[in-house]
């Protein structure tokens, strides 16, 4: 933390920062006042209430006199502070005025509590007590410039010397109250330098992550560009080859041939593959806003599982195994299909022909619980922590030779989110792997 007992803020900061203490420092002063109002009222209410005991009291009519000019005398400062704080709220702004209101408050709590004390026992060294006490609170509560400080200083210490005469205090007792005053005065200072030099790094850190959040968004957004267009233009020679491919497999080629037109056409497969699953990371990055529908679950799950049995060509690798005869989620029919189809076309890629993958559906309490369930190889344990994080290198190839991404989960995961759910994943390599989709139930 730096320290400016003698300085000012860098230019950078020092006008957004006068701004942000400016409007806390009238905050205080609304609070600050209000408090000191009521609890003279209270006493006001008090001498009413027990006359016999307090108006006895020593110098009880300077004690009711000054109570009567409190009660009168701070209201003014509390709606000087809520006028103000409208005004600093529709201008963003601080002014000379607002900071010059702010010392006169400060200066009328601290000659408030020290005159108090003289009436109290004509003697301030008796009730140093409440003379530190009014200058911790305001050290404490207010942000001041060192200048304006040093002026707060200088009238308090003349407003005490003029008390002192007041209380016609001999030679020795006022040059030592005066060394005590000094004392505490000092303290006031460094206590109030070393406030706003906190407060002022604190400001500092949130406007430096501010502006590196904004530096992070834009580069993010930048990102996704660049991302998506990179993506996007890739498509056309990829289907150009492609297309190229299935037109030379027409004119009936030998056996070497039709392999490599074989190997150039799943080669654009996988190539497609790579450029969905980048073009869906660009278009769900920060994006979790979907349009959900009401749906019926069962249905829903049996259809994805039929257009598998059409995609497997009648195979019945894929089956839906549900506990519920009907239960409703809020989904987006875009989105969700492909963390389900996801999550299949995983548990195929490692599991093998024989072996099935089953999509259970359960209901427990008010969550719907999604699991697909394999009996494949299963997931190292190393790499279940990182699973669903986006680039993690926890992507491998596939029984058949698929390749991987490694940010098909990283979406999985945000799509879910994005449905107010959450997505889980157990797994024991050599005897499969379980992934968990909590949703919220649609009334």
């Amino acid at each position: 933390m730096d320290t400016h007992y003698f300085s000012k803020l860098p230019p950078k900061y020092s006008n957004a920062y006068r701004n942000y203490y400016t409007y806390q420092n009238l905050l205080g002063v609304r609070t600050a006042s209000g408090i000191f109002l009521l609890l003279n009222v209270i006493i006001r209410i008090l001498y009413h209430i027990f006359p016999e005991s307090l108006t006895k009291a020593q110098n009880f009519p300077e004690f009711s006199f000054t109570n009567w000019i409190y009660i009168f005398v701070t209201p003014f400062f509390y709606l000087g502070s809520q006028l103000l704080i409208g005004t600093f709220q529709n201008t963003k702004r601080g002014s000379a005025g607002m900071a010059l209101f702010v010392f006169f408050f400060s200066l009328y709590i601290i000659v408030c509590g020290m005159y108090s004390s003289f009436i109290a026992t004509a003697d301030p060294s008796n009730a140093l007590t409440l003379y530190l006490l009014a200058l911790s609170m305001i050290s404490v509560l207010f942000v001041f410039e060192y200048y304006e400080v040093i002026i707060l200083l200088v009238s308090i210490e003349v407003l005490f010397t003029i008390l002192l005469f007041h209380a016609q205090a001999d030679a020795t007792e006022m040059t030592y109250n005066q060394m005590i005053s000094m004392i505490l005065l000092s303290g006031f200072f460094l206590t109030s330098r070393y406030f706003f030099s906190y407060k002022a790094s604190y400001y500092r850190q949130i406007v430096e992550i501010r502006e590196q959040n904004a530096v992070i968004e834009k580069a993010n957004k930048f990102k996704n560009q660049v991302l998506g267009t990179v993506a996007h233009d890739l498509r056309n020679p990829i289907a150009a080859v492609e297309s190229l491919a299935m037109m030379m497999e027409l004119e009936d080629p030998d056996e070497e041939t039709q392999e490599n037109l074989t190997m150039m056409r799943d080669s654009c497969v996988k190539a497609r593959t790579i450029i969905d699953d980048l073009l869906e990371a660009a278009k769900n990055d920060g994006n979790t806003n979907f349009d959900t529908h009401r749906t019926e679950m069962n249905h829903f799950l049996q259809g994805i599982v039929n257009t598998w049995r059409i995609t497997l060509k009648g195979k019945s690798q894929v089956v839906l195994v549900s506990d519920v005869k009907s239960v409703h989620a809020l989904i987006n029919h875009e989105k969700f299909p492909r963390v389900v189809d996801n999550l299949v076309s995983n548990a195929l890629k490692f599991s093998k022909e024989t072996d099935k993958v089953e999509i259970h559906l359960n209901r427990i309490k008010e969550r719907v619980i999604i699991k697909v369930v394999d009996h494949g190889l299963g997931i190292p344990k190393e790499m279940l922590p990182k699973i669903f994080d986006r680039f993690s290198g926890a992507g491998r190839t596939g029984l058949k030779g698929e390749q991987s991404t490694g940010i098909g989960l990283s979406i999985v995961k945000d799509i879910v989110e994005g449905h107010n759910g959450k997505i889980s994943v157990t797994s024991i390599e050599g005897k499969g792997s379980t992934f968990v989709i909590e949703l919220p139930q649609a009334e």
